[in-house]
């Protein structure tokens, strides 16, 4: 089964380390294209997939630095799709970190 049909090239919108921006639009990846993605179940698994592969070198990049995110805040910003709360946020950063 295919996940929702998307009416934008995804491909376009990749992150550029060290910084994690969208590498098309500049904005903090994953940017607000992915983010407005019609969510479904098949889609969620997907992304989950994807998206936690980032988290090891997101936060190895981003966290330390002056007014960027915590650990918690990058696990959230990277897995926006699911319902993460503060205290599993934090657990999973300290498993990535």
């Amino acid at each position: 089964m295919r996940p929702t049909d998307v009416p934008v090239d995804l491909e376009l919108h990749c992150a550029g380390r060290p910084a994690w921006r969208c590498t098309h639009d500049g904005e903090p990846f994953p940017c607000p294209t992915w983010r407005a993605l019609p969510l479904d179940d098949n889609l969620r698994a997907v992304l989950l997939a994807a998206f936690t592969l980032f988290l090891r070198p997101a936060i190895r990049d981003l966290r330390g630095h002056p007014d960027g995110p915590t650990p918690p805040e990058i696990v959230r910003r990277f897995l926006w799709f699911l319902p993460v709360t503060d205290e599993e946020a934090r657990a999973v950063a300290l498993r990535y970190r």
